[in-house]
């Protein structure tokens, strides 16, 4: 496996971990659609309003991993392309599932140290408004 894939691999697990552990239900990891993959996709812990009556809310979440900072952050790697196939993937999954209620497109973007240990996770709620 090629170092960046294992990076993005590590990324994508602590991800995981840290969304399991703010009380995120994972309910799908390396999800394919014709545009591209949804790293992870899960429902959130707090939920929205639909119509006035609480429901869940599906978030998308865009995994961003990087060893350093010296060549850019994480963030740095979300453009408008990027952007647009993380959108159309939302797309395509909530009309393949037929979800009507809430979603949103989240990013965690991550740093490492060369060992693989995290210098920080930082979670972007609703990166597309």
């Amino acid at each position: 496996m090629a170092e960046h894939n294992y990076v993005g691999k590590v990324g994508e697990e602590l991800a995981k971990k840290y969304l399991e552990g703010e009380g995120y239900k994972i309910l799908e990891q390396n999800y394919r659609t014709k545009y591209a993959e949804i790293d992870l996709v899960c429902e959130s812990a707090q939920g929205g309003l639909l119509f006035g009556k609480k429901a869940k809310t599906l978030v998308f979440v865009e995994v961003r991993t990087k060893v350093g900072e010296n060549f850019g952050s994480p963030e740095d790697t979300i453009n408008k392309a990027k952007l647009w196939k993380v959108l159309q993937n939302a797309k395509s999954y909530t009309g393949f599932k037929r979800w009507d209620g809430p979603c949103r497109i989240d990013a965690i973007c991550i740093v490492l140290r060369g060992d693989y240990s995290v210098v920080r996770l930082t979670h972007h709620e609703n990166i597309v408004t």
